[in-house]
């Protein structure tokens, strides 16, 4: 593991408890389905411990899965009983601009007590997920989230699967309750906000039988606010079949370790290679040392032999290729700010402001010398150009950047293109280059899906005509 790993991955004091299960929707009907935000009560830490106050859809944590089949229209009415007003992003799917729920950028925020009708069609088939997106770093953090699965047209070849969401909460060790600092500077200009619990649906225990020889397909959603989930695979053989919902054209057997950051997902077909009595595991690493993510114990034998042959790619999803990267345009993001970094001042609310200043209004990072959202995008297209965007991370922490209605194909030496994405890490001074058409039209935000670097400057917005 590379020092840079080690750096970023650091060991949180799992407290370990039990969740409840979450409900799956059936695809849309006539009427909406209703996914109400509210304030519930759950048991979260050992049963010694009280109930933990979240925020959740539909009273769950996670929220009640969506899963639709692809061509599905998902229509879904978003009631809104928080104290806070609020809005729903549906992660990493290609829709209409007026349903990506960016409050402040596609709609207004919800008040309190009042809902909104979401409705757009599923055309890609893959991993994604719903969750807030106003005043994120807090709501996310509360809980509000959940999985949106959109199944391909014709079964794949697994005998079953799992969808596993990674996350961390920070909670207090004696009453198990949320920290409520969610605005705490120190976490706005450092890694994020990192929890001291860590879990898999729920819960720091996840078991989850298998038999041997059998292959599963197991969905991973990050939906960490700050967290970047270092992971492996034991008793099991595996390959990645797609990034962010997309497919590969061919997949990549799973060698060694592999990353997972906020917001991304990653979709494995695994073979179970443990023997009965055995138990297979999602690996975490720490540091220097591994944990269980979650645990597959072995109970019986499916097949006497296994298939150990790679399993065929997934179908395509519509609009995967990214043509004309060469007569592209072409734009910069840079991104300065952040504790131990070297930015000295930047505009703030359309005024030049030193970093003094920006500390003491609890902000603390820029995209091309401006914090936060700016008047103007940071590219202007027309519908079906082609663009690049030449990313410079002149900090010192690790960013993931996330893409709003489009994915885009990372530009790799000689101009080979890396899979279809709609999230990207980029550490520490280093430089990424992306490519995406532009064939969405709308508003669509760009911005760190570390929620408190997003919330402490670094957010900004593409404009698509």
């Amino acid at each position: 593991m590379s020092q840079t790993r080690r750096d970023i991955l650091r060991m949180g004091a799992s407290l370990g408890f039990g969740a409840l299960v979450p409900r799956t929707l059936l695809a849309a009907t006539s009427s909406p389905i209703s996914i109400v935000a509210s304030v519930a009560n759950v048991q979260l830490a050992p049963s010694d411990y009280p109930k933990t106050e979240v925020w959740g859809f539909n009273g769950q944590m996670p929220g009640t899965e969506i899963r639709v089949k692809q061509g599905d229209r998902i229509v879904r009415r978003f009631v809104n009983e928080l104290p806070q007003a609020s809005s729903v992003h549906w992660h990493g799917l290609r829709i209409d601009n007026a349903m990506d729920g960016v409050s402040g950028l596609t709609q207004d925020a919800v008040p309190p007590g009042e809902a909104f009708d979401y409705e757009f069609a599923a055309t890609d088939a893959g991993t994604y997920w719903y969750h807030a997106h106003n005043r994120s770093m807090e709501q996310v953090a509360r809980g509000l989230y959940g999985a949106l699965i959109v199944e391909e047209t014709e079964p794949v070849d697994v005998d079953r699967e799992e969808v596993l969401i990674l996350d961390d909460w920070l909670l207090n060790p004696e009453t198990a309750q949320l920290d409520p600092e969610f605005d705490a500077p120190h976490d706005r200009s450092h890694a994020g906000r990192r929890g001291n619990y860590i879990a898999t649906n729920g819960t720091a225990e996840t078991e989850l039988p298998v038999k041997a020889n059998e292959r599963l397909r197991l969905r991973l959603i990050n939906a960490a606010n700050a967290r970047i989930f270092l992971l492996g695979l034991s008793g099991f053989d595996g390959w990645v079949m797609a990034y962010d919902g997309m497919p590969l054209e061919v997949p990549e057997k799973v060698e060694g370790d592999f990353l997972l950051a906020p917001g991304q997902r990653v979709d494995l077909f695994v073979d179970v290679t443990a023997e009965v009595g055995e138990v297979a595991h999602l690996v975490r690493f720490d540091d220097e040392t591994g944990a269980s993510q979650a645990a597959f114990p072995v109970e019986a034998a499916e097949s006497s032999t296994p298939r150990r042959t790679s399993p065929v790619s997934l179908p395509a999803n519509p609009n995967m290729s990214v043509p004309g990267t060469q007569s592209a345009k072409r734009f910069e993001l840079k991104m300065e700010g952040g504790a131990m970094g070297s930015l000295r001042s930047a505009t703030l609310e359309g005024e030049k402001t030193s970093f003094r200043k920006m500390v003491a209004a609890n902000q603390f990072w820029s995209f091309n010398g401006v914090v936060g959202m700016t008047d103007a995008p940071l590219a202007e297209l027309s519908s079906g150009e082609t663009a690049r965007v030449k990313i410079h991370n002149d900090t010192v922490f690790p960013h993931a950047m996330h893409l709003h209605g489009m994915h885009f194909r990372e530009i790799l030496e000689n101009d080979e293109m890396g899979p279809l994405r709609d999230t990207i890490l980029v550490f520490g001074d280093e430089t990424r280059e992306i490519a995406f058409v532009a064939n969405n039209p709308g508003k669509w935000l760009f911005h760190c899906h570390m929620l408190a670097h997003a919330a402490s400057g670094m957010a900004t917005w593409i404009n698509v005509t």
